[in-house]
């Protein structure tokens, strides 16, 4: 596999009626885990219908995390699923892309922070990880919570739970 600088253009596959995605990098068929592996080396590509020119690179991606999780790599939990699912007809639809590729780039900042700590090799460092990634996941909560509140800034006030009816 061809792995381009990110300084050149991505690498061009075209998928065929018949199903079939051509690397025009290589000039050889190429396998949605082919795809998957080139992700893995960080080689930028971008999948084009053969015959009308069109985008699919989100769709063969899509195809490819199917792959993943159908292989047992379940690495999406059902509920994530069911959010992502529910957003499709939301008023964030256009937000939650953003905030998803944000999340996961403090995530991969931090990726290497937590694979230091698992390779230290003390009972302990499970802990800090766990730690860590709760920490983590109270800050995206905390964006998530502040970015929403952005869309909805008028908001029934709160009932008052002493009131007497």
């Amino acid at each position: 596999m061809s792995k381009k600088s990110a300084t050149s253009e991505p690498i061009v596959i075209k998928k065929y009626a018949n199903r079939r995605l051509y690397n025009t990098d290589t000039s050889s068929y190429v396998t949605l885990e082919d795809l998957c592996t080139m992700v893995k080396e960080g080689a930028d590509f971008i999948v084009y219908d053969a015959k009308s020119g069109e985008d699919l690179t989100r769709q063969i991606l899509t195809q490819v995390i199917f792959e993943q999780e159908s292989n047992g790599e379940h690495l999406l939990p059902t509920n994530f699923l069911r959010s992502i699912i529910g957003y499709y007809d939301n008023s964030l639809k256009d937000f939650v892309p953003h905030y998803l590729e944000s999340t996961m780039k403090t995530f991969g900042v931090n990726q290497e922070k937590m694979r230091e700590m698992m390779g230290g090799g003390a009972m302990g460092s499970f802990g800090q990880v766990a730690s860590q990634l709760e920490e983590i996941g109270k800050q995206n909560m905390e964006m998530f919570t502040k970015a929403f509140s952005m869309f909805t800034p008028f908001t029934a006030p709160e009932a008052n739970p002493n009131k007497k009816k």
